[in-house]
């Protein structure tokens, strides 16, 4: 029956004139997709939000014929189809109006349950090198407290997010704007197969600019909660953001520095109310999730040790004084053997773990 349905809500989603409000109309209309594809056209005129042309276009056999096609790609490629209504597809999608019929899956996608344990963490393309560093520390920490992290496969403040994510042991989906097998750009291809990657576009479907605001829905319905690391504040992250409270999510902002474009979003967003965020604590302590577990530590001389646990988020010489208890020639020599080994680095006068 699963098998069936999936093929019936598949040959909707290729029907012409229905989008994922129209098809989730006729779904519970009729109480299934596959009721739906033998309803008459005097029953279809019935549903709510479906207009002459759409409900002449229902059965539509070339559709039909698209959608096997595309199951027999999907055994091909190692894809993955879940339908909506059907056990394995996300209920944490619920809180969408506009939630997709089908998804397209590649690799394990774990259990997301209505109010799911991952948080989505977007930002810029053109990332400052701070906003960078911030970024993996976060999303590092956020897998090693096991709550899976999930962004958008794009430049900058994405990529960060999940390589620091897989790179911790932890999980890492990818929703993309372009089908599981165009991945978009081209350099993240290496890193899109250490990540779940979710889409609602048909294999082959190469990335558009309209999929992109579309795909920030589903990103920030399969999040608990969505950080901002850096935004204009007329973006996509603060798409994301927009999404995230019509869901009933939590929005995060990391604050940046005065003045700058990218720093205009997050601002904006704590002033009307988000977590001010600067580590993956700020996330857990919001959500009543527990603590992030501590990195372990190299086996290092007491002053490097001391240095690197107080390097929780990026710091100044005098943040690291004050944390530290050491001098300021016993602080800077400690900074430079860390250095040297690769296991901190100075952005824009502040110090950070990389």
């Amino acid at each position: 029956m699963d098998a069936a349905e999936l093929l019936a809500l598949l040959t909707l989603r290729f029907t012409p004139n229905l989008g994922p409000r129209r098809i989730e109309s006729l779904r519970t209309h009729f109480g299934s997709a596959q009721q739906a594809l033998q309803a008459s056209l005097l029953d279809l005129r019935g549903v709510p939000g479906l207009d002459a042309k759409s409900a002449a276009a229902v059965g539509d056999k070339k559709a039909a014929q698209q959608a096997e096609t595309e199951l027999q790609k999907c055994q091909q490629a190692g894809a993955q189809l879940i339908g909506r209504g059907l056990p394995n597809y996300p209920p944490a999608l619920d809180a969408l109006g506009d939630p997709p019929p089908v998804l397209w899956v590649l690799g394990d996608l774990p259990t997301l349950p209505t109010v799911p344990r991952s948080i989505g963490l977007v930002g810029t393309r053109a990332a400052s090198q701070p906003a960078l560093s911030l970024t993996r520390a976060i999303a590092g920490d956020l897998a090693r407290a096991d709550v899976v992290v999930i962004s958008g496969l794009a430049r900058g403040i994405d990529t960060q997010a999940h390589t620091a994510a897989v790179e911790a042991g932890g999980v890492s989906i990818g929703v993309l704007g372009s089908a599981v097998d165009r991945i978009y750009p081209g350099e993240n291809v290496p890193l899109s197969r250490r990540l779940t990657l979710i889409s609602e576009y048909p294999l082959g479907t190469g990335p558009a600019q309209h999929h992109f605001p579309t795909r920030n829905r589903l990103i920030a319905a399969l999040s608990a909660g969505v950080v901002i690391v850096e935004g204009e504040k007329k973006s996509g992250s603060m798409i994301t953001a927009t999404h995230a409270l019509e869901c009933g999510r939590s929005v995060f902002a990391v604050p940046g520095r005065a003045g700058d474009p990218r720093a205009a979003g997050p601002h904006r967003l704590i002033r009307e109310g988000a977590v001010l965020t600067e580590s993956a604590q700020d996330i857990l302590d919001e959500l009543n999730w527990g603590t992030a577990p501590s990195q372990p530590l190299p086996d290092l001389p007491p002053e490097q040790a001391r240095v690197l646990r107080a390097l929780t988020a990026p710091a100044t010489l005098d943040d690291l004084q004050m944390g530290t208890g050491l001098t300021l020639p016993e602080l800077q020599t400690a900074l430079v053997m860390l250095q040297l080994m690769g296991l901190v680095e100075e952005i824009g006068g502040r110090w950070a773990r990389r």
